[in-house]
C-alpha cells in the first residue's frame, strides 16, 4: 500500500461536460489529512458529479485527481479499495439483521472485520441482532455509514448524511461524524444544511455553476462577508427552532 501523503487527497483542474452542459469546469483544491472537508451548492452546481469523480465513480474529462497519491482515473479499482461511500439511499436487504449486513460488506472488501465492533463505533451494537427494515431513519444512516467503515478507508465520503432526520438524530449523528474524524479519519461531507457545515467542516468549498467560488475555513467565509459590510436582513437570535425542539424533547437519541 502506497504511504499516506498529506495532502491525502488532490484534485487538478476537473472538467465534465455533458452535452452542453459543463457540469465541472476546472476545479481544483486539496483534503487534509485527518480534516472534514464540506462540499456545498445549489442543485445543479457541480458538487455531485465532483464527488462522484472522486470516488471513481464517473471518469472526469480531464484533469486529474488523487487519494493516497493513486491516480483516480488510472486506477479506480484501487481507489474504491481505499475509501468509504456513505450514500443518501441504500438498498441493504431487508431481512438480513445488522451483524449480517456488515459481514456481507466486509467480505465484499476481503476485509476481516468483527461486524458487532463496527456496529458500536456507530452506536448500533446492541442492534445487531434486528433487521434493516426494523431501523429507524437515523439508525438507518448509522448502518450505511457503518458499512462505509469496513474497509477503514483513507477517506470517507459522506453524501447528505442527516437529510431527512429529526434534529435529534442529526446532531447525535453530528456526534458520531466528528468521533469519526477524531480517530483521524478524513472526510469529504456533501450537505444543504449550513448550520451542519459549519459545525462539523474544517474547509468548506462552496460550488456554483460547476466552479469552486470560495474556499475556506467556515468563520473566515463568514469574516469575509461581514467585511463587506453585510447586514442580515433578520435579527440573529441567541436560540434556533432546532433548540427548542431539542429542549421540549430532550437532547438524545431515541431509538
Amino acid at each position: 500500500m502506497t504511504v499516506i501523503t498529506d495532502p491525502v487527497l488532490v484534485a487538478q483542474n476537473l472538467k465534465k461536460r455533458y452535452d452542453d452542459i459543463e457540469a465541472v469546469a476546472g476545479i481544483s483544491f486539496e483534503v487534509k489529512r485527518g480534516e472534514v472537508f464540506g462540499m456545498l451548492g445549489p442543485n445543479g452546481a457541480g458538487k455531485t458529479t465532483t464527488v462522484e469523480i472522486l470516488e471513481g465513480m464517473r471518469e472526469a474529462d480531464s484533469g486529474e485527481a488523487f487519494i493516497n497519491g493513486i491516480n483516480i482515473k488510472e486506477d479506480p479499482t484501487a481507489i474504491k479499495s481505499i475509501i468509504g461511500v456513505q450514500l443518501q439511499q441504500n438498498a441493504f436487504f431487508d431481512n438480513l439483521n445488522l451483524a449480517e449486513i456488515v459481514d456481507l460488506y466486509a467480505r465484499l472488501y476481503n476485509a476481516k472485520v468483527d461486524p458487532v465492533e463496527i456496529l458500536g463505533r456507530v452506536g448500533l451494537a446492541q442492534r445487531k441482532g434486528a433487521k434493516y427494515k426494523e431501523l429507524s431513519g437515523g439508525q438507518k444512516q448509522r448502518l450505511s455509514i457503518a458499512v462505509a467503515l469496513v474497509n477503514d478507508p483513507f477517506v470517507l465520503f459522506l453524501d447528505e448524511p442527516t437529510t431527512g432526520l429529526d434534529p435529534q438524530a442529526r446532531r447525535s449523528l453530528w456526534a458520531l461524524i466528528q468521533d469519526i474524524q477524531s480517530s483521524g479519519s478524513t472526510i469529504v461531507l456533501t450537505t444543504h444544511y449550513m448550520e451542519e457545515a459549519e459545525e462539523l467542516c474544517d474547509r468548506i468549498a462552496i460550488v456554483e455553476n460547476g466552479q469552486i467560488v470560495a474556499l475556506d475555513t467556515p468563520d473566515a467565509l463568514i469574516d469575509q462577508l461581514l467585511e463587506t459590510g453585510f447586514k442580515p436582513q433578520k435579527r440573529v437570535r441567541e436560540a434556533t427552532l432546532d433548540d427548542v425542539f431539542l429542549n421540549l424533547t430532550g437532547h438524545e437519541l431515541r431509538d
